[in-house]
């Protein structure tokens, strides 16, 4: 037995710079991600006074409810002169910008090998300062996510690394920004991972963990070691009223806030399609979409005290933690609200986030729950505390796709162990409503509209190992290459499955007549229609022993879709043969559709 030791002292050294190196780097992401992330708040914060009071000034707490601008009724223009901005900005230099951020870093790793242009970073951070600070109802993480990774891939192209270092940083540079923003490393390092990473390694992870934890480092010394919320001490522990029960209404609120997240994923493409519609260039289109999310916030003001949908919505998520907004009618419509500020800012075209609308409509869904629930059913221990926050994990999870980040992220912030297990439920429940109503995220729904359809997981090659016999399950039948449609609609009548059909003349292949092929011939066809008129004849001979990623090769180079198998790869009679494996068993059976669309198309028959 050999065992693998790196003896020569000089590899040893090459391997340490190149660790090194690798760390130095990630370091530096993790730097400018959370320096990037004080940076970009002190944008909002400008703009944002600018725009509401005429005042230039960089205070501005999130948490607490924007004033009454003097502006009066004319605050309702505020965001339509926002929109005038965003929209020469995007289209003038970089219209990558536009939108909620992720998605573009999401296609860059998957579809342009990490490769993102230099202006998008200072172009995002503006145009969705802008946007925040005017009143958009957008979030501020996917703009950070945006400008970390973008720094990560202009520092990756600087340096002349290879791709698989390119898309880690890309990774680096997004977790960073979620760990700078909420002061959840952990949060951070899982979202890169259950996001961005194409590969779960050591080698991809360590990178990634320096980086968030760098960017938290700069973040905590700015804004303090707490998260983005106060969260009280929640009430889960407490067992006197029946836990069984409470569990159940958290099943139900995993369920509705499901129904939520995919309503919200379709909502802003909804109102993306319709805005399309509207008569006028792009400056029209996103200037009746602010005007209109003007007049909510004006509204609001006047009936409810506060603008409440405006920028991040933040003090609105924190009143409903500490407490003060408790009536479920008015937590219900705030959700609502949110819901169509949202997608009328991100659909007419605004540069934003979609994390903190999720946060926000999360919160407020769960607080409303509650509410009904303690009315409905007085007997059940769920308070809109408790309610809020497993509601802004299950919206989240459910809606990015990100559930374990939004379970870890969830506890960083309330640091309660006692949250967790109905976490997991809620959030689990959320996630898989979601998917049984959409298989796409928020995130991925805008690149598959593109046709650009992103793998769903990241996948061991212990498939492409395995054995391709493993995936002959179909029946199948030899018959002589003189044969008719009739003898296979025998067999099928007495076997009710519809087989596959090996044609032979002595110990020659003729070819494959798919199952496909025989249903779609029986309605029409004369019983004695040759089966040579069905058969593809262009097949491959292979041993029983192959493995799947051989066979993928072979099948690929020789443009085909159906395989023989036999004993050692050599046709020897009927009795050699052992089955058919066709290019649709290697995709579905073997659930490798992730892995073969990075590839060459399939094969044509």
């Amino acid at each position: 037995m050999r065992i693998g030791i790196i003896t020569d002292p000089r590899q040893l050294l090459r391997n340490a710079r190149a660790e090194i190196g690798t760390a130095a780097m990630a370091v530096a992401v993790g730097l400018v991600a959370g320096f990037g992330a004080v940076a970009f708040r002190k944008l909002i914060a400008l703009f944002h006074n600018l725009f509401f009071f005429g005042q230039l000034s960089l205070e501005y707490d999130t948490l607490v409810h924007t004033a009454a601008s003097p502006w009066g009724a004319a605050i309702i223009a505020v965001p339509v002169a926002g929109a005038l901005l965003v929209v020469f900005l995007v289209n003038t230099f970089a219209p990558e910008a536009k939108g909620h951020g992720v998605p573009e870093v999401i296609d860059a790793v998957n579809f342009k090998r990490g490769l993102i242009r230099a202006p998008v970073a200072l172009i995002k951070a503006l145009a969705s300062s802008i946007s925040i600070g005017s009143g958009g109802a957008v979030g501020r993480e996917g703009p950070i996510i945006q400008i970390g990774a973008t720094f990560g891939s202009i520092l990756a192209q600087w340096m002349k690394i290879p791709e698989w270092q390119r898309l880690t940083l890309i990774a680096c540079g997004g977790g960073a920004g979620i760990a700078a923003t909420f002061n959840t490393p952990l949060g951070g390092v899982l979202f890169a991972a259950e996001i961005l990473l194409v590969e779960i390694s050591a080698r991809t992870l360590i990178p990634v963990m320096i980086a968030t934890g760098t960017a938290s480092l700069v973040g905590r010394m700015f804004f303090g070691d707490h998260p983005s919320f106060v969260v009280p001490k929640l009430t889960l522990d407490h067992h006197a009223l029946g836990p069984g029960l409470a569990l159940v209404a958290y099943v139900v609120l995993g369920l509705l806030t499901g129904l939520a997240a995919m309503l919200y994923t379709r909502s802003i493409y909804w109102f993306e399609d319709l805005f399309k519609k509207v008569p006028g260039n792009d400056y029209v289109r996103h200037m009746i979409g602010m005007a209109l999310v003007g007049v909510i916030m004006y509204v609001l003001l006047q009936r409810e005290g506060h603008y409440y949908v405006e920028g991040v919505g933040y003090a609105a998520i924190q009143d409903v933690l500490n407490g003060g907004l408790k009536a479920g009618g008015v937590l219900l419509l705030l959700a609502l609200l949110k819901l169509l500020a949202t997608s009328l800012t991100l659909g007419s075209g605004a540069s934003g986030g979609i994390f903190s609308p999720a946060l926000f409509i999360g919160a407020t869904l769960g607080a409303a729950f509650a509410a009904g629930v303690q009315v409905l059913f007085p007997g059940v221990n769920i308070s809109p505390v408790d309610a809020a926050v497993i509601g802004m994990a299950c919206m989240v999870g459910a809606s990015t796709g990100a559930a374990v980040t939004a379970v870890v992220m969830t506890f960083e912030m309330t640091r309660d162990y006692h949250v967790i297990i109905p976490l997991i439920i809620a959030v689990s429940v959320a996630y898989s409503m979601r998917r049984l109503l959409l298989a796409d995220t928020i995130y991925t729904l805008k690149l598959s509209r593109r046709g650009q359809h992103v793998p769903v997981a990241i996948q061991s090659q212990l498939y492409l190992a395995r054995c391709a016999m493993e995936f002959v399950g179909a029946p199948f039948m030899c018959l002589d290459a003189n044969a008719n449609l009739g003898t296979v609609l025998a067999q099928r009548r007495r076997q009710h499955r519809t087989p596959r059909v090996v044609l032979l003349d002595q110990d020659t292949l003729i070819g494959v007549v798919s199952a496909r092929a025989v249903r779609a011939a029986r309605p029409g066809m004369a019983v004695d229609t040759p089966l040579r008129d069905l058969a593809d004849t262009h097949v491959v001979e292979v041993e029983a022993s192959i493995q799947v990623f051989d066979l993928i090769a072979l099948m690929r180079s020789e443009r085909c879709r159906n395989a023989v198998m036999t004993r050692d790869g050599k046709l020897d009679g009927v009795d050699s043969v052992l089955g058919v494996v066709t290019w649709e068993d290697l995709v579905e059976s073997a659930n490798l559709s992730d892995y073969l669309d990075r590839g060459d198309p399939p094969p044509t028959a």
